[in-house]
């Protein structure tokens, strides 16, 4: 049985104020978008919007459905926010923390790598985010495994549209909420092949929400993020390269690599040393910076250096019926 659901059945009244709200002053400037860019998968993710704006974000908090609506940096680099639905309250207080609060960059030194001194001087707002809410972060990763992003992101847009909750408050047409653990659990397989997704990657889905409760309260509870991974390996089809993936957004894990990554180890050769390299190579060649690992990367990716692209174009699978 389907557990889809139906837009109108959950429709809420609209009401354009907001049950929670704050003004954030960051201690240094925050770019909002290159800091919040990785929250959505892909340009038609349904729990993500960008515009001229900022953004919205839809999310399952503790407390329930939130929708939080982040807006730019003003002139003095205040940041407001707005939240709606039974989660605004929880999604008002994750604000600082989706901004950077904690993300301490005063260790990384990448004064003698020339590329890396210019990435953080045009991009000092950038920040790592932690949203706190660790499933939301796995099950898209579980979907991008061994996959092109095209399809991973199809796939997820999909899943959203037929089983995500319609986001609370003036939220953009579309906007929708991730499904409850249960209703993760209860997609049938054959809805898994209509999104695009193998049986493989479903049954990973489903042995993460089998032990989701165990598997948040220990991640939050480990002793360091290292620990977190190891934690989240424990679940069969969970391999390293998702853990980062994962760690990276919702804990802020500023030294996560995600090493099986189709491009990253070829972007991180070209950037640093000029030509391309393996896994073992990138981590030999971001060894110095271990411990901002994370930060590294992410100021390569927006550095503006342009990565060559060789090869043969991947050719799409096609796993749904027709």
């Amino acid at each position: 049985m389907s557990t889809a659901i139906p837009a109108a059945a959950s429709a809420v009244p609209v009401s354009p104020h907001p049950e929670a709200s704050t003004v954030y002053s960051p201690a240094e400037p925050v770019d909002v978008r290159s800091t919040l860019g990785l929250l959505g998968r892909g340009p038609h993710d349904p729990t993500t919007k960008w515009d001229a704006r900022g953004v919205w974000r839809a999310f399952r908090t503790p407390d329930g459905v939130a929708s939080l609506r982040i807006l730019n940096p003003a002139a003095d680099g205040k940041i407001e926010a707005a939240a709606w639905g039974p989660g605004a309250e929880w999604a008002i207080e994750a604000v600082p923390g989706m901004l950077g609060r904690d993300d301490d960059w005063s260790g990384l030194d990448v004064s003698g790598t020339p590329l890396l001194h210019e990435s953080r001087r045009r991009n000092a707002g950038l920040r790592l985010m932690r949203t706190g809410r660790m499933l939301e972060a796995l099950v898209p990763a579980v979907i991008e495994q061994r996959v092109t992003s095209l399809e991973a992101y199809r796939s997820w847009a999909r899943l959203l549209r037929w089983y995500g909750e319609p986001a609370p408050g003036p939220a953009p047409d579309g906007l929708r909420a991730v499904p409850t653990v249960e209703q993760w659990r209860g997609i049938p397989s054959w809805e898994w092949h209509r999104a695009g997704v193998d049986p493989g990657r479903a049954r990973t889905v489903g042995a993460a929400m089998a032990v989701a409760g165990s598997l948040e309260r220990a991640t939050d509870a480990a002793e360091t993020l290292a620990v977190a991974a190891e934690k989240l390996r424990t679940v069969p089809g969970i391999g390293v390269w998702t853990a980062a993936e994962t760690l990276q957004r919702s804990h802020a894990d500023p030294d996560a690599v995600s090493v099986g990554d189709y491009h990253l180890a070829h972007y991180v050769g070209e950037a640093l040393i000029g030509r391309r390299v393996d896994d073992d190579g990138m981590l030999e060649l971001l060894e110095p910076w271990t411990g901002h690992r994370q930060r590294v990367i992410r100021l390569i990716l927006a550095s503006g250096h342009r990565f060559e692209r060789r090869g043969p174009r991947i050719t799409l699978q096609e796993h749904r019926w027709h």
